[in-house]
């Protein structure tokens, strides 16, 4: 009768391991660049992310430098990019492909036009991009009153949720000198924290083992030593005001993935009146001119729920 129990325990307990447990790449702010040395070193790091183990890949946008012209063209180069992945990847907006576009090196766009553009172009479909593409839901679909949110999506892998909000760099496009940037930031940040919320409500309801948000902004650049996020952060509402404390009172792994800054960190920075929410993990992937992925492991059961490993680009020897 013993050998009859343990085989049911054990093959639970295996189960419970697996269902909490999903291999995903994060990479961002690439390519930044020329096609012909930048866009090389970009392809070369797609063909080791197709070769490295994971179910899907999350660029956390800035899709081309902040000095280059937003062009149709660039856009179309990019979305060719994204067919290269064997597995699926979901792409979200940076600021270098729409709010910096009215820069006079970018081809001065109105930065409202290519975000329209930009929605066009990589988020017409209910799939990801990818060879193998994957459905996912998006924000129109779920809450009609953000219609134009085509760019924010969700989906779910074992008991992991997976969500993209589009929060940017250049403090969130929260521009004070212009109203027509500040009637869009508005807008996009009451549908942000609309996804937000309803991302938490579905992995409450359904007793979900852990949740990872992607955008693209570091949102502590403008951190003080007085407060995390000041009154003039295009993040303080979006962030501070309501991931910080959802995934506080959620109390199970929640992980931020941003670039932006270019720079590899991984830590649990976040405070909510000086308390620091121990749950809540922050990874900023490398980018610009370091060419790398990271590979993130999520095990909800773990004390250390996410492992990240690097992924460099192939480079051929000589010789080869």
């Amino acid at each position: 009768a013993m050998k009859l129990w343990l085989a049911p325990l054990l093959l639970g307990w295996s189960v419970a391991l697996s269902a909490s447990e999903v291999t995903f790449v994060a990479l961002g702010d690439l390519p930044y660049g020329k096609d012909d040395s930048a866009g090389v070193r970009y392809r070369q790091l797609i063909a080791t992310i197709n070769q490295s183990p994971h179910e899907f890949s999350i660029h956390v946008g800035d899709i081309k430098s902040g000095s280059s012209v937003c062009s149709d063209e660039e856009f179309l180069r990019q979305r060719e990019h994204f067919n290269l992945y064997e597995k699926p990847v979901i792409y979200t907006p940076g600021d270098n492909e729409w709010t910096d576009c009215h820069r006079k090196s970018n081809g001065g766009y109105d930065p409202l036009e290519r975000l329209a553009r930009l929605r066009s172009v990589f988020f017409s479909s209910l799939s990801s991009m990818g060879k193998r593409s994957m459905q996912v839901a998006i924000q129109p679909q779920e809450q009609p009153e953000f219609s134009q949110f085509v760019e924010n999506r969700r989906w779910q892998k074992n008991l992991v949720l997976f969500v993209t909000v589009h929060i940017v760099g250049s403090n969130n496009n929260f521009e004070s000198r212009d109203p027509k940037a500040v009637a869009e930031f508005f807008d996009r940040d009451r549908a942000n924290i609309g996804w937000v919320n309803a991302a938490f409500d579905l992995a409450e309801r359904n007793n979900l083992a852990a949740i990872v948000i992607a955008f693209q902004a570091d949102v502590l650049e403008s951190a003080s030593r007085f407060s995390q996020f000041p009154s003039h952060s295009g993040f303080k509402a979006s962030v501070g005001d309501t991931i910080i404390p959802r995934s506080r009172k959620f109390g199970r792994p929640v992980l931020l993935i941003s670039g932006d800054s270019h720079e590899f960190k991984f830590g649990q920075p976040f405070t909510i009146q000086g308390e620091w929410v121990s749950n809540l993990y922050q990874l900023v992937v490398p980018g610009n001119q370091d060419v790398r992925a990271v590979q993130v492991t999520v095990n909800a059961l773990s004390t250390s729920p996410f492992s990240l490993s690097m992924i460099p680009p192939i480079t051929h020897q000589k010789g080869q």
